[in-house]
């Protein structure tokens, strides 16, 4: 079996990771694979120096018909068995598109929950024969568009548990960052966009820092929010508290010497660093929105609380601040939970027994 992916993101955010994880399994099963991406992106850079098969192709936009153009003559030269389109910019309509020319099966991976007009989703989603959604939230939104449920299936993401098992330096960490040893460590691991609630989570700090000096906050990421985050930083007297620290690619090597993840998304199509974080055995704290509620169990793995409720984040947050006996309980339940049910081999399977159906069906 040989499958071409197609991720055309310019960072390696959560879905050009998992690309990452799906590709590597799938090559200690014995199945060919070849990883269509833009030039010098993050996935470009890890996938080669993990010495997968990479061929670059340049897309503009989701109008970049010179992609599909190109796309489609790597098809007819590799021949796969199966086109696998993992991203929205250029790789699902476009994608699909070359595919459809070439008379391959494709299919395409979901992983936002916003919605789309049905007309907007039969276009989008005509060229594939199935639809991958990486949550039951995500897969509900399909489900309203109008997507038949046939051709729906819920693979969810996955996490390497074995990454955080053994423990970080906290030592180099707090230097990092410029940390007491008894500071308490709060982080959001996110894009600084509207959609991530960014200003909901600093609006809970304002509050906690008076009851808890020794309170201080990372917040990892870019975006276009940052100038006006940062604004509001300074608004709020959180210079002190608050750090911004952009995108670190080495972040996972951080992970378990945070204290509290605060996750406060508004929609989610799973949450990748809510994953991680309870792989690496971190409480996490977040509104109940999207396919969070399906990575985080309220009260056994962490905390959730109605969507723009800033006092109950606050009373979450303090919750767990002053409780480091429930920290270390919940944490230890989230990677438990991480390990039975987000696994790269689960996942790996339940993308291999798709690929399988899709082939033995009869012409």
């Amino acid at each position: 079996m040989k499958i071409l992916h197609v991720e055309t993101g310019r960072h390696l955010y959560g879905g050009p990771q998992q690309v990452i994880y799906l590709i590597k399994a799938l090559l200690a099963r014995g199945i060919s694979n070849i990883l269509v991406c833009l030039p010098g992106s993050g996935i470009d850079n890890t996938a080669r120096e993990a010495g997968l098969a990479v061929r670059n192709i340049k897309c503009i936009s989701d109008y970049d018909l010179s992609f599909a153009f190109r796309l489609h003559q790597l098809i007819l030269n590799e021949k796969p068995d199966i086109i696998h389109c993992h991203s929205r910019r250029g790789g699902d309509f476009l994608g699909g598109l070359a595919a459809t020319r070439a008379s391959i099966p494709a299919v395409i991976a979901r992983r936002v929950d916003n919605t789309e007009s049905p007309k907007i989703a039969k276009l989008r989603y005509k060229p594939f024969c199935k639809i991958i959604a990486i949550s039951n939230t995500i897969a509900n939104v399909l489900r309203s568009s109008g997507i038949a449920e046939e051709r729906l299936t819920v693979i969810r993401s996955a996490i390497d548990t074995d990454q955080f098992v053994a423990p970080s330096d906290r030592k180099a960490f707090r230097a990092e960052f410029n940390l007491s040893n008894t500071d308490i460590v709060l982080a959001t691991i996110a894009q600084l966009i509207p959609r991530k609630g960014h200003r909901y989570m600093l609006e809970a700090v304002a509050q906690l820092k008076i009851s808890y000096p020794h309170l201080k906050v990372i917040i990892f990421g870019q975006g276009p929010l940052e100038k006006k985050l940062r604004q509001r930083t300074t608004k709020l007297g959180l210079e002190g508290t608050v750090q911004f620290s952009g995108y670190r690619q080495d972040l996972d090597n951080y992970l378990t010497c945070l204290d509290i993840l605060i996750h406060p998304a508004l929609t989610e199509g799973l949450g990748v660093a809510a994953l991680k974080a309870s792989a690496a055995g971190i409480p996490v704290v977040g509104f109940a929105a999207g396919g969070l509620s399906e990575v985080v169990a309220d009260g056994e793995t962490g905390l959730l609380v109605p969507p723009k409720d800033v006092e109950a984040l606050r009373v979450a947050i303090a919750k767990l601040i002053k409780n480091p006996t429930l920290r270390r309980e919940l944490g230890d339940a989230g990677r438990l939970r991480m390990q039975h049910n987000f696994s790269i081999k689960m996942m790996v399977d339940n993308h291999i027994q798709l690929y399988e159906s899709i082939l033995n069906v009869k012409p």
